[in-house]
């Protein structure tokens, strides 16, 4: 099992820009691929950004033109930049991997909320 660190989290005005970072404690090779979730109460963690081991990104349409995802393999870092950050983007952020079986695992979520 792997183990993911998430940082980054906090309060930002709507506007404004935050960047999450997740540490993982494998090698991003293990993985097929990697990504950032949210939820909120009473909702379904849904994924917001996804990166796969060949490189592709894919974004929820809420958040494309805003959110980039990267990844730094020396590091087993992946980073999600979140510009121009709107209220109904307040939500606990979950960094996610999976593995070359299938296995997902997320890590322990970090708060964003946009609020004035």
């Amino acid at each position: 099992q792997v183990q993911l660190v998430e940082s980054g989290g906090g309060l930002v005005q709507p506007g404004g820009s935050l960047t999450l970072s997740c540490a993982a404690s494998r090698s991003f090779n293990n993985f097929i691929g990697m990504g950032w979730y949210r939820q909120i109460p009473g909702a379904q963690r849904e994924p917001v950004a996804v990166l796969n081991a060949g490189g592709t990104t894919h974004y929820t349409d809420s958040v494309k033109g805003r959110f980039t995802i990267s990844r730094d393999g020396a590091k087993n870092t992946v980073s999600l930049q979140m510009n121009n950050l709107k209220p109904e983007d307040t939500a606990v952020y979950y960094c996610s991997v999976i593995d070359r079986l299938g296995t997902r695992d997320f890590g322990q979520g970090t708060q964003v909320t946009v609020s004035s």
